[in-house]
């Protein structure tokens, strides 16, 4: 079958983590890179998803966007080590983990305060410290609910690797570089050590994002 294909650019969250999950699985893959940022969302990326958002995959007549979806078809649709646990309970954690990383945890920490204190100052903006202010108790909030998660554990579900750490890696990596980030998680080892643990993987370090 033709080699897969994953639309975005290197610097979304959201193309990291199915950037992560295709290393994992050990997948030769094309990356089709495109600045919305800079240059907008181009035409053909809204024939692959209506909504503009990034990424979307294509896997020779397979296409699929949303990057859950995307996470789990690689997982399932390729060989290689698995990214979900065999059992339903442990697979429902995952699912739990990553609803609450995309409704939670992204819109505080990401969209709140990383694109406000790196973002509009890069584009020439200032940052708006109302909004940063209002996005940093709930991200505390939803980032202290994945500490808890962890508790004593390398991996944010069960005892391996799994999607669930994927989809935080690239939202927890922005969020840490900022002060705010940097305060808010100060007290939260068990994602320090999660952190410690799984940012010298090399599908982190190869996917390591350029802003800029």
């Amino acid at each position: 079958m033709a080699k897969p294909v994953l639309h975005g650019p290197g610097f979304s969250t959201y193309v990291r983590t199915a950037r992560l999950a295709l290393a994992e699985k050990g997948i030769d893959y094309d990356l089709n890179e495109f600045n919305f940022i800079a240059d907008g969302v181009p035409a053909d990326h809204l024939a692959r998803n209506p909504f503009g958002k990034v990424p979307a995959f294509s896997h020779g007549d397979f296409e699929v966007y949303e990057t859950v979806a995307i996470a789990r078809y690689i997982d399932e649709a390729f060989e290689g080590p698995a990214l979900q646990p065999a059992d339903a309970a442990g697979r429902a954690r995952v699912t739990q983990a990553s609803a609450i990383i995309d409704s939670y945890a992204y819109p505080s920490a990401i969209t709140g305060v990383v694109i406000q204190r790196v973002v509009v100052p890069m584009m020439g903006g200032e940052a708006d410290e109302a909004v940063i202010a209002e996005a940093l108790p709930k991200a505390a909030q939803a980032l202290g609910v994945l500490n808890a998660m962890i508790g004593d554990r390398a991996h944010l579900v069960g005892d391996a690797l799994s999607l669930a750490d994927l989809h935080l890696v690239p939202v927890y990596d922005y969020f840490r570089q900022t002060p705010d980030g940097q305060g808010v998680l100060a007290d939260m080892s068990g994602l320090q050590r999660w952190w410690d643990g799984i940012a010298a993987r090399p599908s982190v370090t190869a996917t390591t994002p350029q802003l800029g």
